[in-house]
């Protein structure tokens, strides 16, 4: 049976990536899956790549690999642009073959958001409130009429599992590379996952298991401050933020 280790929201952090597959690899993972949102921000986007795409895993696009390939230079948010700016025509070319969805097998789905759109959460509601769990008849809804036992999504950051009334499940991973942000869309939130531990899962067969990984989160957070983002030290050194109100 196949282990897969499942990852998303690598944001281009790549000793957050290099830890986890290391943790990965010593608990006998022989597969492994990305969600989307591997790239964004300011970090190490092309070594990200390079490392990603010398591995060839299945591999799928978020919200920010479709920004950073399709919205014009001067309406990208400071993340793609640093982005967009260092990626060789080649990483283009990789992260535009990325599919936005992918039927792994006849029991995994995967998406980044929701099947039908990578920008909404799948677990996770938002409203003047801020961000909160979402009911199960949301869940059912973005879940839609995909028939998979398990669906996979990422974009939240937050790890964490639902399971429908019929069976199906749906699991977010957590983010490998980012543990605290803010956002706007479709209402200010923020997420502060409470560390600053990259996170992953385990799945095998009908098995889930959450991984919390140490890795040099300080490099990381001083990388991110010296390219003028002190919003991401904060997460990347605390892994929380202050609210948004």
């Amino acid at each position: 049976m196949t282990r897969y280790a499942i990852l998303s929201d690598i944001h281009g952090n790549l000793p957050a990536l290099e830890a986890v597959v290391a943790d990965a690899e010593a608990r006998g993972c022989d597969a492994f899956v990305n969600l989307g949102d591997t790239l964004s921000g300011p970090l190490w986007p092309s070594e990200t790549a390079d490392y990603l795409m010398a591995r060839d895993w299945p591999t799928i696009a978020g919200n920010h690999e479709r920004q950073v390939l399709t919205h014009p230079i001067d309406r990208m948010n400071d993340s793609d642009l640093f982005t967009r700016k260092r990626l060789s025509v080649a990483q283009m070319a990789w992260i535009g073959n990325q599919p936005a969805t992918m039927e792994l097998t006849p029991d995994l789905f995967l998406c980044h958001g929701i099947p039908r759109s990578d920008l909404i959460h799948f677990l996770y509601s938002v409203d003047m409130s801020g961000l909160h769990d979402a009911s199960e008849a949301e869940i059912a809804e973005r879940a839609g009429d995909r028939r998979e036992r398990l669906i996979l999504c990422g974009h939240s950051h937050i790890p964490g599992e639902r399971r429908l009334a019929d069976g199906r499940r749906v699991v977010n991973p957590g983010s490998v590379g980012l543990q605290a942000f803010q956002d706007d869309h479709p209402l200010p939130y923020t997420v502060s996952i409470g560390d600053p531990k990259a996170r992953y899962a385990i799945v095998e067969g009908e098995n889930v298991t959450f991984r919390q990984v140490d890795y040099d989160h300080k490099t990381a957070a001083a990388k991110a401050e010296r390219e003028g983002r002190m919003d991401w030290g904060i997460g990347l050194r605390l892994g929380k933020m202050e609210p948004t109100r």
